[in-house]
């Protein structure tokens, strides 16, 4: 099979699905798994969509804990849905299992299958073009939060090992700065003083946790716009999809990196860095989002943080673009050799900006959390 082919018959098969093939288009734009949206039809001319998707091994090493994760987290987020008199077709990703009880299909080329309950009438968003947008995603990722916060958190596993490990990507980024294996240090001596700069700030947060001061949550880990599903009518987030990376970390990675993302006034790979700023409106606006769902399961250190999140998580970001760069590129995918460099640069403006924006992003976080 190759990259452009789904195995729909092998699927249908495994998962059991009933009704007539009619199709499948693939509905990603997403670097890590493919995903496809399977279409059948039954004896009375209905039509149910299914959400298909191929596990990246490559990225996620083992697709049973993986898995395992991903069950547990939706079984549960099911059951308050239900219980709160929710929708759960709607509300909650269902994992389907195969007639054999597994929940994964493994074909003949040994490439890894799962399948979701499909949410219609729903929309995925690139980009803010509203205000509102920003502040419905924060809900979502806000309530996601909340739901889980009695999780057991135990039972999760690390699918990927450090991955908000900021110290931890700081020595790979000093090791990397150590090799220079492309001869491209010398000409990014700036970017590196930088980084150099700030690496205290890199352990701030694992030892306010190492402390007992922050708590170890079920975190999302990939908080963008695009993992939010918008209802088409009213606009409100209505389910948080995209759930590989969910794995035990701190709720500021989550929050920081929603910020990062989304109150950036410019692209990630911007080339002018003079358009790169954090938008307090929208940093207003995710924080009200997201504190008015979240706000009563977090602790008062997490409060305090939440804006040193967003640079922490900002920096991390940027030096993660940087130490790939240094090493030829062979993580993150590219356009052109200096992409990375690019993007590297676009984040620490952006940490710079923060740092001059710090004061008034804890006022607007303090003022929104005593109105809760």
């Amino acid at each position: 099979m190759n990259n452009k082919e789904l195995d729909y018959r092998g699927i249908i098969k495994a998962f059991g699905l009933e009704g007539e093939y009619i199709g499948n288009y693939q509905c990603n734009s997403g670097h890590i798994n493919r995903t496809y949206c399977l279409e059948l039809e039954n004896k009375y001319g209905e039509i149910t969509s299914w959400l298909i998707q191929q596990i990246n091994t490559d990225v996620f090493k083992n697709p049973d804990e993986l898995m395992e994760n991903i069950v547990g987290v939706t079984t549960f987020i099911q059951d308050y849905v239900i219980k709160n008199g929710g929708d759960p077709n709607r509300e909650a990703l269902k994992v389907y299992f195969t007639i054999d009880g597994r929940p994964y299909y493994l074909d003949e080329y040994n490439n890894y299958w799962r399948c979701y309950n499909f949410i219609t009438n729903s929309y995925s968003c690139q980009a803010i073009e509203d205000p509102s947008v920003f502040y419905n995603a924060a809900r979502a990722f806000g309530h996601f939060q909340r739901i889980l916060a009695d999780y057991p958190i135990d039972s999760l596993h690390e699918t990927i090992p450090n991955f908000h490990n900021t110290v931890s990507r700081f020595n790979d980024f000093e090791e990397a700065v150590a090799n220079d294996i492309m001869g491209r240090a010398s000409a990014v001596r700036a970017e590196i003083e930088f980084a150099c700069e700030r690496k205290k700030d890199t352990g701030k947060l694992i030892r306010l946790l190492e402390k007992g001061r922050l708590p170890l949550r079920v975190t999302h880990n990939d908080t963008k716009l695009n993992n939010v599903l918008f209802d088409n009518d009213t606009h409100e987030g209505i389910c948080v999809v995209d759930l590989d990376t969910v794995m035990p970390g701190l709720s500021l990675y989550d929050f920081g990196d929603s910020i990062r993302f989304g109150a950036n006034t410019a692209l990630e790979d911007e080339k002018d860095v003079s358009l790169v700023s954090l938008d307090l409106e929208l940093y207003e606006q995710y924080t009200r989002g997201y504190l008015g769902e979240a706000g009563s399961s977090l602790n008062d250190c997490e409060i305090e943080n939440l804006a040193f999140s967003s640079k922490l998580m900002t920096f991390e970001c940027g030096m993660r673009f940087l130490t790939d760069y240094l090493n030829g590129n062979k993580y993150f995918k590219v356009e052109y050799p200096e992409h990375n460099l690019v993007r590297a640069r676009t984040q620490f403006a952006l940490v710079a900006d923060i740092e001059r924006k710090l004061d008034k992003m804890n006022d607007i976080t303090q003022k929104i959390y005593r109105r809760l």
